[in-house]
């Protein structure tokens, strides 16, 4: 259920951040409106996925799935350019979400647990 509330909040993000652009400023009252509920959204249901996932797998999740789908919505929707140096700064966001999730927290002993491994090995 933790990354079913990560996805939420994900997909609540990118409609904030769309939304945040058609606000032109916040001089637009709907998509300024929209922007705010989005982001409380998108924050509350983050904070529901920390319940059960670490908060640096979840944030890069997040952050990187948002950076990328934000890129991608910004080019499709909003008509703006993207160049080589951001593609390359999207696909080290993609590889650094990978390897945390890869190598990240829970794939190995936790600080504790490593403690306890290594004063048992000491005795």
């Amino acid at each position: 259920m933790a990354y079913f509330f990560l996805a939420i909040s994900i997909a609540s993000e990118l409609v904030g951040t769309s939304m945040l652009k058609a606000s032109q400023g916040f001089t637009k009252l709907t998509p300024s409106l929209l922007t705010i509920i989005s982001f409380v959204c998108s924050f509350y249901f983050l904070s529901l996925s920390l319940k059960s996932i670490p908060l640096n797998t979840a944030y890069a999740i997040w952050s990187g799935i948002g950076a990328v789908a934000t890129t991608v919505i910004s080019v499709m929707i909003w008509k703006e350019k993207i160049n080589l140096g951001s593609i390359a700064g999207i696909t080290l966001i993609i590889v650094g979400v990978v390897v945390l999730n890869l190598l990240g927290p829970g794939h190995g002993p936790s600080n504790e647990d490593a403690t306890k491994l290594e004063t048992s090995v000491s005795k």
